[in-house]
């Protein structure tokens, strides 16, 4: 084997170091904002018990909050980079698994279909780094997949997040081009998928009437 260089094995500490402050404080965080979020029993189940949700439940019709997140680089992606465009954003708790899987890889195929008004997003807490192994490995590369491990502005902002578990409720929303909440699809069934018809025909539906 040939031996590492001072260079290499600096660089390989630095990004172990990396990794282990974003995870300590994405722990941090989901700590200090469950102590101070609101909270509310929803339907949806995680096998055969109710969750509670942190965070502000938006209605449909009501402005849709603005958030931060961050892409594979720790780049901060805002709502209102998408400005004047339809978002349709698939909300899913854990990406590397089977169900949030599925789910990435049918809507990562429905961007074909997209007109160049609307964008489609992928959100989880996953970290950055789990994420980008995860694109790269399964060919996830025509919609953003973000992560809200830093802020957990999404998943506040959206009454979304999941208490004691750090993870994101799936669900399906769409913001229109004036920035309203004019679908939201909270799957009752961590372990389930969502109605993908029943979405994609609000996405066209929303579309046609422009």
């Amino acid at each position: 084997m040939f031996a590492k260089s001072p260079a290499q094995s600096c660089f390989r500490r630095q990004a172990i170091l990396a990794v282990l402050f974003a995870t300590f404080s994405a722990s941090s965080i989901a700590i200090d904002l469950q102590a101070r979020l609101p909270e509310r029993l929803s339907k949806v189940k995680a096998g055969n018990q109710q969750i509670v949700l942190l965070g502000n439940k938006v209605e449909l019709g009501a402005k849709a909050p603005g958030f931060k997140v961050v892409d594979g680089n720790f780049k901060t992606v805002s709502l209102a980079d998408y400005r004047g465009k339809t978002v349709m954003l698939s909300v899913v708790p854990s990406i590397d698994t089977g169900i949030c899987s599925l789910q990435t890889k049918r809507f990562n195929s429905e961007v074909a279909n997209l007109t160049d008004d609307v964008v489609l997003l992928t959100i989880s807490t996953d970290l950055p780094f789990a994420q980008k192994r995860y694109c790269q490995q399964e060919q996830i590369n025509s919609m953003p997949v973000l992560s809200d491990a830093v802020w957990r502005d999404f998943g506040s902002n959206y009454g979304l997040l999941i208490k004691d578990m750090g993870l994101l409720a799936r669900a399906v929303l769409i913001i229109d081009a004036k920035g309203k909440l004019v679908y939201q699809q909270l799957v009752d069934e961590l372990a389930k998928e969502p109605d993908y018809a029943a979405a994609l025909t609000a996405l066209q539906q929303l579309v046609a009437k422009k």
